[in-house]
């Protein structure tokens, strides 16, 4: 047993091994000085004959242990007596060399000796086995989750300076299994790698301690996949390849409507939160849609992932997407009432250029719809792209008609030239919807400076993407097209519409109502035997409705 492994089994768990340390050193202090004086007490009543109170046996204990003297009672008499002042100096010293390495040296030093020292006690934790992004980015999305940790860090300065801001980190070697020992691997439940070509190594090491760990790995290329389950890797994960998977889809989401007729005026439109609206960091719970008497808020993008029906608690960011379904005129009302809300376009995108072809633009070609054209650019003309050249200079923009695409997909590897791109292609095409990827999270607002509409961050998506694999949720939620069909109401009849759409579970809601040719999306009206609803949801979700509900 390694020095100090057995405080690691000692409660409570909120302490740190070196706050336990120091507690269990005071307590024992507390029980020796305790023990000395019940025995002084007793020594000095039936063995010298001269009785002390306890008080005073205490003041000649401390005075002894600390050899600042020995008070009015020596010399003593018997051996007895003798034989315990001489136990109790010698403990004394020895309390005094302790009291010098545990206490004094660490607090001149300011650190403690070992960083092992400021970990909590861990049991069902997650050990991340290096990381090659911001790692502050990553701890605080799982300190924010309440997501116990384990950071093995190889560089000892960078350990030292994110120990010292207060996460739980160790220096080491994830490849060495004394230092998995040392971030109990043994006992861990996830285990997160970020290692590069050393994954199979740190993989084979941790499955050797513990057979029963779930394993997620970040590789900078899909056709590692392959090769990384072959070791043990439950989910391979390449960044690039994931955003422009992400950012694809997100420029390929068709809003339809495909049941309403001319009699009705309820839609379904994307709204686009930018960085300088009000709703900008408000929980969907205290956003003007939460109890809007006439909208529904449908679904939402939340920095790349697809919610479909958002979470109450979700917060409204820069990178908000929202598909609100009502009357046009409230939600023309709706963007008039939030400067700084942007109105994305609602038709399907008739042509999307990719900019560059990377791991992240192949993965954007490949997710993009059969029927969607597309226009690749890249200055690499190793990767075949439709158009050589540098995109951010407007020659190679108008060769790929940046002017007739209705959206660009930014995944250059180099986070100064996509705000470029972002700002090149704005000055030449004013309404293309255009879509970033940054490496860095702190680029992001920038990149919405620049022109972008949509934003994504490698290192937000990364650590959302951690700390959803912690608690078992699916991250990129499959994007289906959202549909708006018309049906019979009779399975609705007495209840209001408010009360329908409070009820997402199903993944479809009844945003309003038809009766007598006039359209009503007013929450507080009453649904009828008599009228059609329209009812709104992902195509997957519509069709579970059509199948157990049914449409007339």
């Amino acid at each position: 047993m390694r020095s100090y492994e057995f405080l690691d089994r000692l409660p409570p768990k909120r302490f740190t091994r070196r706050q336990r340390l120091v507690l269990f050193y005071a307590l024992g202090l507390v029980l020796v000085v305790g023990g000395y004086t019940v025995v002084y007490y007793a020594g000095m009543r039936y063995i010298e004959g001269r009785p002390r109170t306890v008080f005073h046996s205490a003041q000649i204990v401390v005075e002894t242990m600390t050899t600042t003297g020995y008070g009015a009672d020596s010399p003593w008499s018997t051996p007895a007596m003798n034989v315990l002042m001489v136990t109790m100096q010698v403990t004394g010293v020895a309390i005094g060399f302790v009291t010098l390495r545990v206490l004094v040296i660490p607090l001149f030093e300011r650190t403690p000796l070992h960083l092992d020292d400021r970990l909590s006690a861990k049991d069902g934790h997650v050990v991340v086995a290096e990381y090659e992004r911001e790692t502050g980015v990553l701890l605080d999305e799982l300190e924010q989750h309440g997501t116990d940790y384990v950071l093995i860090e190889s560089d000892d300065d960078e350990a030292k300076f994110l120990s010292d801001e207060g996460y739980q980190v160790i220096n080491g070697d994830p490849e060495d299994r004394r230092d998995l020992d040392r971030a109990t691997i043994e006992r861990a439940s996830l285990l997160i790698t970020d290692t590069g070509d050393r994954t199979a190594s740190v993989v084979l090491t941790a499955l050797e301690a513990n057979e029963d760990l779930t394993v997620v790995s970040f590789t900078p290329s899909t056709r590692r996949t392959a090769a990384l389950a072959e070791v043990g890797v439950d989910r391979s994960i390449a960044p690039h390849a994931l955003i422009g998977q992400q950012l694809a889809a997100k420029a390929t989401t068709p809003v339809s409507v495909e049941a309403a007729t001319g009699d009705s005026a309820v839609a379904i439109r994307e709204v686009l939160v930018r960085h300088d609206s009000p709703l900008h960091g408000v929980r969907v719970a205290d956003s003007p849609l939460a109890d809007h008497p006439e909208l529904t808020l449908v679904a939402g993008w939340f920095d790349g992932e697809f919610r479909l029906p958002p979470s109450p608690d979700e917060r409204l960011t820069s990178n908000t997407v929202l598909v609100v379904a009502g009357p046009e005129d409230a939600i023309d009302d709706l963007e008039r009432a939030t400067a700084g809300v942007r109105e994305p376009r609602e038709s399907r995108h008739s042509r999307v250029v990719v900019a560059g072809l990377g791991e992240g633009g192949a993965a954007a070609v490949e997710t993009l719809p059969a029927d969607v054209p597309v226009t690749t650019v890249d200055d690499d003309p190793a990767t075949d792209p439709d158009v050589v050249g540098d995109v951010t200079e407007p020659e190679t923009l108008r060769d790929a008609d940046i002017a007739g695409a209705s959206a660009l997909v930014v995944t250059v590897d180099d986070d100064a030239t996509a705000l470029l791109t972002a700002a090149m292609a704005r000055s030449i095409a004013d309404d293309v919807e255009i879509l970033v990827r940054t490496t860095d999270a702190e680029k992001t607002s920038e990149a919405f400076r620049a022109g972008a509409d949509y934003v994504l961050s490698t290192q937000r998506v990364c650590a959302r993407l951690v700390a959803s694999e912690v608690h078992g949720e699916r991250t990129v939620a499959p994007v289906n097209q959202i549909r708006l069909v018309r049906t019979s109401a009779s399975s609705f009849a007495g209840n209001s519409l408010g009360a329908m759409r409070r009820d997402t579970a199903r993944g479809w809601s009844v945003v309003g109502l038809v009766r007598d040719g006039d359209v009503y999306t007013d929450g507080e009206t009453t649904i009828e035997s008599d009228d059609e609803v329209f009812v709104a949801g992902s195509d997957e979700a519509i069709q579970e409705f059509e199948r157990t509900v049914g449409t007339e």
